[in-house]
C-alpha cells in the first residue's frame, strides 16, 4: 500500500514531514517498508538555458551547445532533435546519475569535443515513460531552478498492511490512526447524497447470498469518458498506478483513498436491464465449465466456488465479483452510459477466487480482507459525485438488493485491564478518548454488570472481538514505548542435572569410540521403506505419513543402513577407508516399548598396499575395539557368550558371531556385512560393524560414584604357565579362555590365547590352543604344590569345555 504525503493531508490536518509520519506509523504497529523521495532523486537537476547550438565537426546528428547553467556557461553535447537556441530545459551536472540511463556522469570526450554534463529529457529522469527529446519548460522559469519543486515530485510512504486491518488499505484509515496517535487532527467530511433523477432502467438479482449478501448500483447516462485531469493522474501515478480514463481511474481512487472497490459498466455493453449474481456454473451437457475473458485480457474458467456478475438473465457472465470486470463491458472513450457497482463480497470466496485463478487485483486484495459493509452506499455516492464532476451526466436512483452482514457485537469492558494486561497507568478519559479516536463508540453499562463500559467496534475493525483487542488498541496508540519496563525477580540457580544410567553410558561409549579413532556421525532416524526390509523391519506400521524426502519415508529398525550409505558416499568422494560410529534410536514396532536405543560402529577397510603384508584381520581388531567399549561402558564382558552362526540375514554368515547373556539376550551382533546387503544399497565391501542395543546391557551391580577406588596394586610377582589343549575345530578359543579363568578366580589374573595350531601331530577335525595363564599371588609366594593344585585345577576345567591336555 502506497500514499503521498499530499494526499495524506487531504484527510489528516498536520504540520509533520514524512518522516514524522512514517516514524509514527511504526509505532502505531504499520510496517513501514519505504520511504520513496524522489525529490532527493532529482536533486542535482537544474533549469538550464541553451545560448548557442552548433553542428557537431566530427557527426551530423549530434549538436553543441553552449548553455547557461546554474553552474555558469557548459559547452554541452546533445543528440535530441529539438535542441535548439533559446530553449529552456534541464541539466545534469558531472557527477549526477540520471536513474532513466543507471549511468554516472563523467567528463569524457564525444566525437572529439568535451561535454561538460547532460540535458535531459523526462524520460530519462522517470518522469515520463517516453519522450522525443529534451524536456522543454516554460522560459519564464529563471536558470538554476531545481527540477523537483517543478515537476511536485514528493515523497512516497510504501508500508505492509497485516492481513486483520483492511482499514488500512485506504488513506483515510491511515488517516484516522494517525490522528488518534497525535500527528494531527482528522478531517471529517460528510458524504452528500446524490439524488437520482430516475428510477435505475438496470436491475439486479442475488442468488448466491452467500457470496454477496448485498449489492448497490446506479445508472449514469450521458456522460464524457476520456483522461483523466492532471491532479488525477499525478495521485494515481505516485503510486505506481496508470492512469485509463476517468470512469476507471474514479474507482481506482477511491479504493486507495476510501479501501472501498467499485466497478463500472459500459451500459450499452450489457445484454438485457438485469445484472444477476450467482455461482459459477458448469454444463449439464458438456461437463465443461462457463469462460469469462477478464479486463488484463486472459481467459478464465470459472469454477461453480466462484463468485459471477452476470447479465442477459444470468446467462452471461461478465466478470468475477469481487476480483476482476469482463473486458465485454469494459468502458472506454465512447462510454455514454455507465452502470455503476458498489457491493460486498465474502471474504473467504474472494480469497480461494484469487487463489485458484492466480489473480492479485487491488480489488481482490481488499475483498479478500474484508471491506466495511457499511460503505457500500457512501462509496457509490461519492463516486456518484466525481463523476458527475468530471464527466458530467445524470444519475439514476440507486438500486439496493440484500443486507449486508451484521456489525462486530458490542464488548463489555473494564479500563482497568489496561493496566492488568500493560503496566500502564492511564486515565479512563485518555482510555475512552483513544477508542473514541478509533471509531469506537464508548457508553456506560446498564446498571448491574460487572463491566462498567460497553464498547461497539466500527464496521470496519471486525478483527475486535475481546478486551484483551481493545487493550491492545490502546497500547498501540500510547505507544509501545511508554510500556513499564519491570525487571524479573531474581530466581535461584536450578541445581545441575544428574545423568541416569543409560545416558552416562551413551557419554562414554561416544567418547571411547573417539578415542578409539571412530567419527560420529549424524543420520536420519528414518530410512527408505525397501532399505528397512533388508534390515528386518519395513512394516506398514512404521510407514510415514508426511515424509521429507521419498527415500525417508519409514522409521529405522538399525542403524547400520544410515552408516553404510554414509560410508559409501564417502568413498564416492575419495574417502573409502572409513570408520563411523552413532548413538540413536531404532524402532522395531509402533508401539510405547518398541524404542531402542543402540551404539552402531562401522568400519570400511581399505588399507593402503604395503610390504610388510595386509597386518591385522580387521574383523579381530573390530572386535577388539566391541570388548574395549563393551568394558568401558560396564558390560559383563566376562559372563558374556560367543554365538555363531546365529546372527540374522544381513551378517555374512561364516564372518560373524553375536555376543549374549543366555540365548534370549542378545546384547551385541558383529562380523562382516553381508554382500547381498551392500550391493543393495550401492556399497562396495568389505564392511565391518557391530551393533550394541543398551537396553540389553545390564546395570552393573553397586551404587556407581564418581570417587576412586583403593588402588589394588600387587607387591608379589605374576608367574605364567603355558598350556595347550586338542578341541574340536569348531570349539570356540573364548570357551576355553573362560573355562581356564573360572579355575581360581583368585590367583588368576589373566588368560590369553597366544597360539592355535592345526596339522601334523593333531587329528583332523581338531585344533591346538595354547593358552599362557597369568598367576598372582596375594599374600605369599606360591610353592609349587600350590602351583601344581593350581595347573590340575585349569585341566580339569577345560577337559568339562571337551578340551584335552596335549601331550
Amino acid at each position: 500500500m502506497k500514499f503521498t504525503l499530499s494526499w495524506l493531508k487531504d484527510h489528516l490536518e498536520t504540520e509533520a514531514d514524512v518522516h514524522r509520519i512514517a516514524e509514527a506509523m511504526t509505532m502505531a504497529g504499520l510496517e513501514v517498508e519505504e520511504v520513496l523521495d524522489p525529490a532527493a532523486k532529482l536533486a542535482p537537476f537544474t533549469v538550464a538555458k541553451i545560448v548557442s547550438a552548433e553542428r557537431h565537426p566530427n557527426a551530423d546528428r549530434l549538436q553543441v551547445c553552449q548553455v547557461e547553467t546554474v553552474d555558469g556557461m557548459k559547452e554541452i553535447v546533445c543528440g535530441a532533435p529539438n535542441a535548439r537556441a533559446g530553449l529552456t530545459t534541464i541539466y545534469a551536472p558531472i557527477g549526477a546519475y540520471v536513474p532513466g540511463l543507471g549511468v554516472t556522469l563523467v567528463e569524457k570526450p564525444v566525437r572529439g569535443v568535451v561535454s561538460n554534463g547532460m540535458l535531459c529529457s523526462a524520460a530519462e529522469l522517470e518522469l515520463a515513460d517516453d519522450s522525443d527529446g529534451i524536456q522543454e519548460l516554460p522560459p519564464e522559469i529563471p536558470v538554476g531552478t531545481p527540477v523537483a519543486g517543478l515537476f511536485g515530485a514528493e515523497p512516497v510512504i510504501d508500508f505492509e498492511v497485516t492481513p486483520n486491518r483492511p482499514d488500512w488499505l485506504g488513506v483515510t484509515g491511515i488517516a484516522r490512526d494517525l490522528a488518534a496517535a497525535g500527528v494531527g487532527r482528522l478531517k471529517h467530511f460528510d458524504i452528500a447524497v446524490v439524488r437520482g433523477g430516475f428510477p435505475s432502467p438496470v436491475s439486479v438479482r442475488i442468488e448466491a447470498s452467500e457470496m454477496c449478501p448485498v449489492f448497490a448500483g446506479r445508472v449514469i447516462r450521458g456522460v464524457r469518458n476520456g483522461p483523466s485531469p492532471a491532479w488525477l493522474q499525478k495521485r494515481l501515478t505516485a503510486i505506481g498506478l496508470r492512469p485509463i480514463n476517468r470512469l476507471v481511474d474514479v474507482t481506482n481512487l477511491i479504493a486507495y483513498d476510501r479501501a472501498r472497490p467499485l466497478h463500472v459498466y459500459d451500459l450499452a455493453k450489457l445484454s438485457g436491464p438485469e445484472i444477476v449474481v450467482r455461482a459459477g456454473q458448469v454444463s449439464a451437457q458438456t461437463g465443461e465449465a462457463e469462460h469469462l475473458i477478464a479486463l488484463d485480457g486472459k481467459t478464465y474458467a470459472v469454477q461453480p466456488a466462484d463468485c459471477v456478475i452476470a447479465d442477459a438473465a444470468g446467462e452471461r457472465p461478465i466478470g468475477l465479483g469481487g476480483v476482476m470486470g469482463g473486458e465485454s463491458t469494459g468502458c472506454d472513450d465512447d462510454t455514454v452510459d455507465v452502470f455503476l457497482e458498489s457491493a460486498w463480497f465474502e471474504p473467504l470466496v474472494i480469497a480461494q477466487t484469487g487463489r485458484v485463478h492466480a489473480i492479485h487485483s487491488d480489488a481482490q486484495y481488499r475483498f479478500a480482507r474484508g471491506v466495511d459493509p457499511a460503505s457500500v452506499t457512501p462509496g457509490l455516492e461519492l463516486a456518484t459525485r466525481l463523476i458527475l464532476d468530471l464527466c458530467g451526466g445524470e444519475p439514476s436512483e440507486i438500486v439496493y438488493v440484500g443486507e449486508p452482514p451484521a456489525n462486530p457485537a458490542p464488548i463489555a469492558f473494564d479500563p482497568a485491564h489496561v493496566k492488568r494486561l500493560t503496566g500502564m497507568s492511564l486515565a479512563d478519559d485518555r482510555i475512552g478518548t483513544i477508542l473514541g479516536q478509533l471509531g469506537f463508540l464508548v457508553q456506560a453499562a446498564p446498571e448491574g454488570q460487572a463491566q462498567p463500559w460497553i464498547v461497539t467496534p466500527p464496521s470496519f475493525r471486525r478483527d475486535v472481538d475481546g478486551p484483551a483487542d481493545l487493550v491492545e488498541e490502546v497500547a498501540r496508540i500510547e505507544g509501545f514505548d511508554r510500556l513499564p519496563d519491570t525487571p524479573l525477580p531474581p530466581v535461584a540457580r536450578p541445581a545441575g542435572g544428574v545423568l541416569n544410567p543409560r545416558q552416562a553410558r551413551v557419554r562414554t561409549a561416544r567418547r571411547a569410540l573417539a578415542a578409539l579413532g571412530y567419527a560420529e556421525a549424524v543420520t536420519w532416524s528414518f530410512t527408505k521403506q525397501s532399505t528397512a526390509a533388508l534390515f528386518g523391519g519395513g512394516d506398514e506400521t512404521l510407514v510415514l505419513e508426511n515424509p521429507i524426502a521419498a527415500d525417508l519415508d519409514c522409521m529405522r529398525p538399525s542403524a547400520l543402513p544410515n552408516l553404510i550409505q554414509a560410508a559409501a558416499r564417502n568413498a564416492a568422494r575419495g574417502f573409502a577407508e572409513a570408520a563411523l560410529f552413532e548413538i540413536g534410536p531404532i524402532y522395531l514396532g509402533d508401539g510405547p516399548n518398541d524404542q531402542r536405543t543402540v551404539v552402531a560402529a562401522l568400519v570400511a577397510p581399505h588399507a593402503a598396499r604395503h610390504w610388510a603384508g595386509a597386518g591385522e584381520d580387521p574383523l579381530f581388531a573390530l572386535k577388539g575395539d566391541l570388548t574395549a567399549l563393551l568394558e568401558e561402558i560396564g558390560a559383563p564382558v566376562a559372563s558374556l557368550q560367543l554365538a555363531q552362526g546365529s546372527n540374522r540375514d544381513w551378517w555374512h554368515p561364516g564372518r560373524s558371531a553375536r555376543l549374549q547373556l543366555g540365548p534370549k539376550n542378545v546384547i551385541v551382533e558383529f562380523g562382516e556385512l553381508h554382500p547381498r546387503v551392500l550391493k543393495a544399497l550401492d556399497a562396495d565391501g568389505p564392511m565391518l560393524a557391530f551393533e550394541i542395543v543398551l537396553d540389553t546391557v545390564p546395570e552393573p551391580r553397586g551404587k556407581g560414584s564418581k570417587a576412586r577406588g583403593p588402588a589394588d596394586l600387587a607387591t608379589l610377582m605374576p608367574l605364567t604357565r603355558d598350556f595347550a589343549f586338542v578341541v574340536e575345530d569348531a570349539k570356540p578359543a573364548g570357551d576355553l579362555v573362560r573355562a581356564a579363568a573360572g579355575a581360581d578366580k583368585a590367583l588368576i589374573a589373566e588368560v590369553r590365547v597366544f597360539d592355535v595350531y592345526r596339522g601334523k601331530g593333531v587329528d583332523d577335525g581338531f585344533k591346538s590352543v595354547a593358552l599362557e595363564v597369568v598367576l598372582q599371588p596375594r599374600q605369599a609366594t606360591l610353592t609349587d604344590a600350590e602351583i601344581e593344585a593350581l595347573t590340575a585345577r585349569v585341566v580339569a576345567a577345560i577337559e568339562k569345555q571337551g578340551g584335552r591336555l596335549r601331550a
